[in-house]
């Protein structure tokens, strides 16, 4: 799968394992030059690269995906992570893990938002 981890997602203990399991991570804050991106712009990032955004930033990037339904934009997928919190690494990927195996094809994410 092609991801995009936002910024607040850490790139060693979330990004590392995923792209050990042959996942195509990109991971906000590993890239200096994407460092201060809006949400609206980390958004159209990962629909342009065709990534599925995993995001901490649940309250802002929901009613985004919002917006961009209404507006019939169309995105690659989102997984908002509304209640774990930074710290807890394990959870996080072990969510993430199981919303991919749900899910085990990247069309399948097109406009789809899943509440970890």
């Amino acid at each position: 799968m092609r991801l995009l981890l936002d910024a607040n997602l850490s790139a060693r203990r979330i990004g590392g394992p995923l792209r050990g399991e042959g996942h195509d991570v990109l991971a906000l804050s590993e890239h200096p030059e994407l460092e201060g991106l809006s949400d609206p712009e980390v958004l159209a990032l990962a629909a342009e690269q065709a990534r599925i955004l995993v995001t901490r930033n649940s309250r802002d990037f929901a009613p985004l995906l919002r917006e961009w339904a209404e507006a019939r934009r169309h995105h690659a997928g989102c997984v908002l992570i509304w209640t774990l919190g930074h710290h807890q690494f394990a959870s996080i990927l072990n969510g993430v893990r199981r919303l991919l195996a749900e899910r085990p094809r990247q069309r399948e994410w097109q406009d789809i938002a899943v509440a970890l």
